[in-house]
Formats: structure tokens, C-alpha cells, sequence
């Protein structure tokens, strides 16, 4: 079978060379679109801050349990301090040297002392003094460990309302409630909205509530 000639080309227009009178292959698309590339980026650039969201949150929590284990660590430390002096921890409210509330500036007990320090010149001489050197020591730690640092330290019978939320007052006398270690510090606010000062949850702010409670019982360990 005979092949068929190729189909002659169209004759030129007026004015129209031959070489424009040739039929013309179909040209082929070829790359992105500058709309393509746009909208390309325009959700990478979604992905990536949903990604650095993640990342901020991420290391928000890691900071609130470092400080979260630093505060049951300290609180675990003076339980044990307690027990070792019981001749002093073992007084009722307004006679042991262990108990009080303090925060800010006023982050040390009302009589400081420092014969437990290896450098010291006066040895402790008195249980009241290993108290005091005991509660300087720790309160110090406590306030270098927990960004603005609030202890409460009482005999409790209720530290929790109706609720079951951790609550700063304390209702015991000595002989009717358990010790109980309150620690409270500056938290970032799980608000994203919140700004400036209301983007930390302050633990003397009205309202606040232990981050800790510790009770302080035969059992601790």
C-alpha cells in the first residue's frame, strides 16, 4: 500500500511569508505559573507557623514541669528537714519555726540564721537554731529555683474547697490538721490573647492558687 503525500501547504496570504503559512505544532505548557508558585507558599507559610506554634507551646511546658518538679523536689527536702527536727517541727501554730507565709522580699523566716554553713564562726547551739538555719538555707533556694516564689506553710485540715482546688488559707491549729507545704510561682497563662502582665499568672494575684501542696506525713519520701 502506497503511503499518501504529505498535505501541501496552505498557500501564503497577501502579504504573508511561507514560512508563517506552515501549520504550527501545538506548544506545550511547561513550569508553574506565577499563581501556582504563590499559592505554594502561601501554605507553606501556614504549615511553618502552625509549626513554630507548636514549637512555643512545646517549650512552655517543658519550663512549667521543670519548675513543677523543682518545687516537689524542695518541698520533699523540708518534709525531711521537719521530721529529722521534730523537737521543733512537731510544735503547734505560732510555736514552730518551720511554719509562716512568705513571699516577694519577705522570703526568709523572722529570725535567719546560718550555723549550719561550713564557713559558719557560731555553731548551732539549739534545735530553735537548726530551724532557723534550716528555713534560711531553703527559703533562699526556693526563691533562686521559682520565678516569684510563694510558700505557705501551716496546719491545714481543708487545702482543697468544694471543688477540689488547692486554696491558700489554712483552717488547722496544730492539733487537728496536717502540715501542708503551699508553693506557688509566676505561670504563663494557657491564654494566647492575654498581653503584658496578664500573659503571666502571678501567684500573689487575687484569685491565685497553690501550684503545690505537700502534706507532710510520716509517710513522705
Amino acid at each position: 500500500m502506497k503511503n499518501s503525500p504529505p498535505p501541501a501547504p496552505c498557500a501564503p496570504l497577501p502579504g504573508q511569508s511561507q514560512a508563517a503559512a506552515l501549520p504550527q505544532a501545538p506548544r506545550r505548557a511547561r513550569g508553574f505559573s506565577l499563581l501556582e508558585v504563590l499559592v505554594a507558599i502561601f501554605v507553606l507559610s501556614f504549615g511553618m507557623l502552625g509549626m513554630v506554634g507548636m514549637q512555643a507551646f512545646a517549650l512552655q511546658s517543658n519550663t512549667q514541669a521543670r519548675l513543677q518538679s523543682s518545687a516537689a523536689a524542695l518541698a520533699r527536702e523540708l518534709a525531711e528537714m521537719m521530721r529529722g527536727n521534730k523537737d521543733e517541727g512537731l510544735r503547734a501554730a505560732g510555736a514552730n519555726l518551720y511554719l509562716g507565709t512568705f513571699s516577694g522580699s519577705a522570703m526568709a523566716p523572722a529570725t535567719t540564721s546560718y550555723c549550719l554553713n561550713a564557713t559558719a564562726t557560731t555553731n548551732c547551739t539549739s534545735t530553735a537554731d537548726v530551724a532557723n538555719a534550716e528555713m534560711t538555707d531553703w527559703l533562699t533556694r526556693v526563691a533562686q529555683e521559682l520565678p516569684g516564689a510563694r510558700v505557705s506553710i501551716c496546719y491545714d485540715n481543708a487545702p482543697y474547697d468544694s471543688n477540689g482546688l488547692p486554696v491558700w488559707a489554712c483552717s488547722g491549729t496544730g492539733t487537728d490538721g496536717l502540715i501542708m507545704i503551699k508553693m506557688g510561682w509566676t505561670q504563663t497563662s494557657t491564654n494566647r490573647s492575654n498581653t503584658g502582665e496578664s500573659a503571666f499568672n502571678l501567684s500573689g494575684a487575687t484569685g491565685s492558687r497553690p501550684a503545690l501542696v505537700f502534706p507532710v506525713t510520716s509517710g513522705n519520701s
